[in-house]
């Protein structure tokens, strides 16, 4: 039997909706998003991914519209964004029933290393499990160790496995 991808997360509790940082996290709503594209491009790029920001908006007002398909969670500090998390639910025998996968995390590289992350991450998991979330899983790009580390740190296991996706 599998174990779920994330143990009890290690890191700095997240006190109601603020980290120890002084970084607050809500979930977005639609009049964020313009505010949210230039973190997403910023990311993107960092992946090399192709951004494209009418499909974009048209996916994340999806997102944040519909509970059941996830959550998008801003990051803020003094109601600036420093980042971001998409959440996409899903439901897996293996992981014991409803699951998430992070499908984008991103926090501005001024701000990494100061605790945002972890605080993320807490909160993440706290959203999931309020709403009945049994295993989270994440992928981090074979170049990114120090992402790799992070993820470890905070009880992620890796399952020697390879995502793999195929479009339709």
């Amino acid at each position: 039997m599998t174990q779920p991808c994330a143990d009890q997360p290690r890191g700095p509790k997240v006190s109601g909706n603020r980290a120890p940082n002084g970084t607050s996290f809500r979930f977005a709503r639609v009049s964020d998003i313009d505010a949210l594209l230039p973190l997403i491009q910023d990311f993107y790029l960092f992946e090399r991914l192709l951004y494209d920001e009418t499909r974009l908006r048209d996916l994340l007002t999806k997102l944040i519209d519909d509970k059941n398909l996830g959550r998008l969670i801003l990051f803020e500090d003094s109601r600036q964004l420093v980042g971001y998390m998409v959440l996409g639910f899903g439901f897996s025998l293996e992981f014991h029933g409803r699951d998430c996968f992070v499908d984008e995390f991103y926090v501005k590289p001024e701000r990494r290393q100061q605790g945002t992350g972890q605080a993320a991450v807490e909160f993440a998991l706290q959203t999931c499990r309020d709403v009945g979330i049994k295993a989270v899983h994440l992928e981090a790009d074979h170049f990114n160790e120090r992402g790799h580390e992070f993820y470890k740190r905070l009880g992620f296991k890796d399952h020697n496995r390879h995502l793999m996706t195929r479009w339709l």
